[in-house]
């Protein structure tokens, strides 16, 4: 299965992006706007067209992070944005970052990986952020495919992969979902131990 950044720039280039809703999801804007603290240090991981990273930016938010392996996809983050820093703008694997966060948001980079990396996924996600530091954001609970992403999967899968670097403070149905992803959508609010 090639998930290679020529993959994902080809599908930015080809405007193959089903996953990108056009704007920021609304569990995640809702989440955002009840943050008090500004200057905390954000990861949007495969961010693509990254709405939140641009929402968070231009409501002041300034130490907020894009890793992606897609150069079309930052490159267009950076032309709608021009003042976005290019330096928080990160062409690199996600599995390679070696910065701490306060906070990572989740907005459908789970789902587009392997698979098989969900278990490293998680034990990544612990090394990035400081103490207490969390992990929110959305996960798709649905089947959806096998062999192609975005690769779905449901609450008691996802408990085995975080529940032994987290406390999960909250992983329950999104009550506001977009159209497109009715209850399709796990929220997720969870804790570094």
């Amino acid at each position: 299965m090639d998930l290679s950044g020529k993959f994902w720039d080809n599908r930015y280039l080809n405007n193959d992006t089903g996953w990108d809703l056009g704007e920021i999801s609304e569990p995640l804007k809702k989440y955002i706007d009840q943050l008090p603290n500004k200057s905390i240090r954000i990861l949007i991981p495969g961010g693509g067209n990254s709405h939140e990273a641009i929402y968070l930016f231009l409501n002041g938010f300034k130490n907020v992070f894009v890793v992606d392996f897609s150069i079309t996809a930052l490159n267009s983050i950076k032309q709608r944005v021009p003042e976005f820093p290019a330096s928080q703008l990160i062409h690199a694997n996600f599995f390679s970052i070696n910065k701490r966060f306060d906070l990572v948001i989740e907005q459908t980079f789970f789902c587009a990986i392997n698979p098989s990396l969900r278990d490293k996924y998680a034990a990544k996600m612990h090394e990035l952020l400081v103490e207490n530091g969390k992990l929110v954001g959305v996960l798709f609970e649905a089947p959806l495919n096998d062999t192609h992403p975005p690769f779905g999967g449901n609450k008691q899968e996802y408990i085995t992969y975080f529940s032994g670097y987290f406390q999960i403070k909250k992983m329950e149905s999104c009550y506001n979902s977009m159209t497109s992803r009715k209850n399709k959508e796990l929220f997720i609010h969870l804790i570094k131990k």
